[in-house]
């Protein structure tokens, strides 16, 4: 048996070579079908839900590469929390991965940076992406040059979510409504340089802003003045001067009086258990907030299950921001592969089910999204001449400057009309899709070179830095009054005082 035992052993021994090759070969076969995704924290729909309309779009995906190609593939997916920390990543870390999905401003910087691998002509000219991306969408990409090299996944707008029941919503038509102890301890604002120093700036030049607006009057995309009007804005929007950053840092200091704090995730939440009455947020999160916060009625008897708030949102009249964020291929990347998955996830179909999910809007346009936005469970809610709960008319919401173009057959341009109540478009709606209105006198953050970026982060420092109350400085007086009396005692003491003699000892005195 030993000898049998020791034969077979020494035979595996001879194999080994071979077994390690071949290991090898797989593992290098497997890692050709990996691919590597790094996006923000809870952007994307990994979860099924049949009841919900959920459905996990990374098993998906999977699932449909196999039926279409025979092979096997993994996706690997991980998050980040900002920009920063996965530029860092990728720069500093050497992380590698397939796709990235930054904001705008971080988009402009990694392709100046040549950190990113461009799309093929194919992709650009024939998939999903091509044919139902929405032509604004894909137009605005085009003017700032990242046409070959991004891929829009959401975009949206920075305004106020709020609860009317507290706030007066005249109050919020300018940006600068939350400078007043009116809603002391109420507001959160985002704790995100670039988001907050956008604020900060729309507060400043608000006169000049406001004037610009009466002077242009650009209510269209389609307006002759929209280009000429859109490019002040965004030149006002992107100031970083140093007059610029000592006013927008004296701003937001005077701010932080009337703040109950900063955050960058947990204002919707706070919104939606009346911890807070005001958000500085993204379009996104407000429509989730919006809809967290909704009563819930038993849909059989109507009867109230969940008491709750029907909360708004509204873009202040100065200016807002547009922001994307995008898919781009670092350096290295598997774009084959890369390009599969986005291909995936740009079609109507997946679009929607992202979107139903996360609750932001997504750039892809097409039929199947625009009947789920046009449906009784979105935000239609009946026809032309209908009437709301109220007994007034249902208006027109123009969606046509962000679908036309993108139709299978079943609509035609200009068809692209929900039609809602007056209050409607004060809540998702407007959230979900901006009026041209809004998107005119809407500015993108530009890409800061590091110069810059040092000035700007450090102006948030001193923003950030908490100031010493009076009490403090009192009682830090009190202890180190303190402290320099026991110290003075002690040297006093230690000056002129004799030492004690030992137990049972006299100390003589001289002369004695």
């Amino acid at each position: 048996m030993k000898k049998k035992f020791f034969a077979n052993i020494f035979s595996l021994f001879l194999l080994a070579p071979f077994l390690l090759s071949f290991v090898g070969c797989a593992n290098e076969s497997s890692s050709d079908n990996i691919l590597r995704v790094y996006n923000w924290e809870d952007y994307i729909c990994n979860e099924d839900s049949e009841e919900d309309g959920y459905v996990d779009l990374i098993a998906k995906f999977e699932n449909e590469y196999k039926q279409k190609t025979g092979k096997n593939v993994t996706v690997e997916y991980s998050t980040f929390g900002t920009n920063e920390n996965m530029y860092n990543e990728l720069k500093i870390g050497g992380a590698e991965y397939d796709l990235v999905c930054p904001s705008d401003y971080m988009i402009m910087k990694m392709i100046s940076e040549d950190m990113v691998e461009p799309f093929t002509d194919e992709f650009i000219q024939n998939s999903n992406y091509a044919e139902y991306a929405s032509p604004y969408i894909k137009d605005l990409f085009e003017l700032n040059g990242w046409t070959k090299y991004a891929v829009a996944y959401m975009w949206g707008t920075m305004g106020y979510v709020y609860n009317p029941n507290i706030v007066d919503k005249e109050d919020l038509q300018s940006w600068g409504g939350i400078w007043n102890k009116k809603y002391s301890n109420l507001t959160t604002i985002k704790d995100s340089v670039r988001d907050s120093y956008f604020l900060g700036v729309a507060y400043e030049y608000m006169e000049e802003l406001k004037a610009l607006a009466e002077q242009y009057n650009v209510t269209s995309l389609d307006d002759e003045n929209y280009s000429k009007y859109n490019a002040l804005v965004t030149e006002i929007m992107n100031r970083t001067d140093e007059e610029t950053l000592e006013a927008v840092k004296n701003d937001l200091i005077d701010l932080k009086q009337y703040l109950y704090g900063f955050e960058v995730d947990s204002g919707k939440q706070d919104m939606i258990t009346g911890k807070i009455a005001i958000n500085f947020a993204w379009s996104g999160d407000a429509v989730f907030a919006m809809d967290e916060a909704e009563p819930i009625y038993d849909e059989d008897t109507g009867k109230l299950i969940e008491k709750g708030v029907y909360l708004n949102y509204i873009v202040p009249e100065e200016c807002s921001n547009i922001w994307f964020d995008g898919w781009v291929m670092p350096k290295g990347a598997n774009v084959e592969l890369a390009q599969e998955f986005i291909d995936f996830l740009s079609s109507p179909e997946n679009a929607m089910t992202n979107m139903n999910y996360i609750g932001y809007t997504s750039a892809i346009a097409g039929d199947a999204v625009f009947e789920g936005m046009s449906s009784e469970d979105w935000y239609s809610e009946g026809e032309e001449g209908d009437l709301d709960e109220n007994g007034n008319p249902l208006v027109p919401y123009n969606l046509n400057y962000f679908f036309n173009g993108t139709s299978d057959g079943k609509y035609k341009d200009g068809e692209y009309f929900i039609w809602v109540s007056q209050e409607s478009r004060d809540r998702q709606i407007a959230a979900q899709y901006p009026s041209e209105e809004i998107i005119a006198r809407s500015a993108i953050m530009q890409h800061f070179d590091d110069n810059t970026n040092a000035a700007v982060n450090e102006m948030w420092e001193e923003v950030k830095g908490l100031p010493i109350p009076i009490w403090a400085y009192i009682v830090i007086a009190v202890i180190a009054g303190g402290i320099l009396l026991i110290v003075l005692t002690y040297i006093y003491k230690g000056r002129h005082s004799e030492p004690k003699p030992k137990k049972g000892y006299k100390i003589l005195k001289k002369g004695a």
